[in-house]
């Protein structure tokens, strides 16, 4: 399409979850939904459209082994683009992946800086590894290389005691939260068990990912303080491989894995059930892959998540959530067009036929 064009997309526009309209215009790169007069150069798209995707918990520049080359992180972005994923929180990568956001092709990036771990209790090469003391400094910094997201690793494996547990105390959490805060900075943090999910949420934190160690006297609290859950189940499928490969170094841990995976679906469905706010993430980046996003949503919909809230969660209450605009009048023209009503059928997701972003048609 050159500059001068408009994009024409009729069918279907699921402005909202009940807002469905038959047209919108793309002009200039934004939405309208008012045709624009004496335009010519139009190009077509039927379908259904939803507003881009948006994968909350995804880490673009991050492999394996630690940061990644451009390249690879370039190919990283554009698998998830092809999936239909417009809009990524980047939950932690100690990559500098600024260079993104002058490239109109690839997703748009929120970035919550780099993880911030306790010594030696994560994964080598991914986060600022500290003690206590330091976390309310390193937290102020990240806040400032983050785009309003700091994420800490709330709790990992502790050698000393063969299971997982709490990596901070908490009245450094405490410090670092309301620091985060006063710089006008949201925080998450990466949380497998159960016991450092009550020092964070009390101590303010505003979501949680993973969350798998929900537990039915810990519902309310979240619910009551509006803590979101970021479940990334097609991450949580792999407990039973990481289990398997720990258990004759640290038994417990392993045991208390398995455990996490097998009530996971009923942890998710009982936070929706209290109306915590659940979105869409993947945690792609690391040894997972990316383009997942549609395969996240189905296992929302495993869990008992109504079909439409587990759409909204990556698409209408997700850029909410995130303070991102959807397919309002003059908003950015990021949208997915596909086949049928995802509402009616999410497998519908992992095909779509049409990827627009700044107006233009990229797949």
């Amino acid at each position: 399409m050159s500059d001068g064009a408009v994009l024409h997309v009729k069918g279907r526009v699921l402005a909202g979850p009940e807002d469905v309209r038959d047209e919108l215009w793309v002009v200039g790169g934004r939405v309208s939904y008012d045709r624009p007069a004496g335009a010519r150069d139009i190009t077509t798209v039927t379908g259904w459209a939803l507003p881009g995707l948006v994968d909350a918990h995804c880490h673009v520049g991050l492999g394996a082994d630690g940061p990644v080359d451009a390249d690879t992180a370039e190919k990283q972005a554009l698998t998830d683009r092809e999936a239909g994923t417009l809009l990524i929180r980047d939950a932690g990568s100690p990559s500098d992946t600024r260079w993104v956001d002058d490239r109109p092709d690839l997703p748009k990036i929120i970035r919550a800086g780099r993880h911030i771990a306790r010594t030696r209790r994560y994964l080598r090469n991914y986060a600022w590894e500290i003690e206590p003391e330091d976390l309310v400094a390193y937290v102020a910094r990240e806040a400032g290389r983050g785009d309003g997201w700091v994420k800490l690793v709330g709790d990992w494996i502790d050698r000393g005691v063969g299971d997982l547990a709490p990596c901070w105390p908490r009245e450094a959490v405490e410090a670092a939260i309301a620091e985060a805060h006063r710089l006008g900075a949201r925080v998450t943090a990466h949380c497998f068990a159960e016991s450092s999910l009550r020092d964070l949420v009390e101590a303010g934190i505003d979501c949680i990912e993973h969350a798998t160690g929900l537990t039915e006297d810990q519902i309310p609290l979240f619910a009551e303080r509006g803590v979101a859950i970021v479940p990334t189940l097609v991450n949580i499928a792999t407990f039973p491989h990481l289990a398997a490969g720990g258990e004759s170094r640290f038994p417990a841990w392993s045991a208390h894995m398995r455990r996490l995976h097998e009530r996971r679906y009923d942890t998710v469905r009982g936070a929706y059930d209290a109306g915590i706010p659940v979105y869409v993430g993947t945690d792609a980046g690391g040894s997972l892959a990316h383009g997942l996003v549609a395969a996240e949503v189905a296992e929302l919909v495993t869990a008992g998540i109504p079909p439409v809230q587990a759409v909204s969660a990556t698409s209408w209450g997700a850029r909410a959530w995130l303070g991102r605009p959807g397919l309002e009048e003059g908003a950015p023209a990021d949208l997915v067009v596909y086949e049928g009503d995802p509402r009616a059928d999410v497998r519908v997701l992992a095909a779509p036929r049409r990827v627009v972003l700044d107006g233009r048609i990229v797949e």
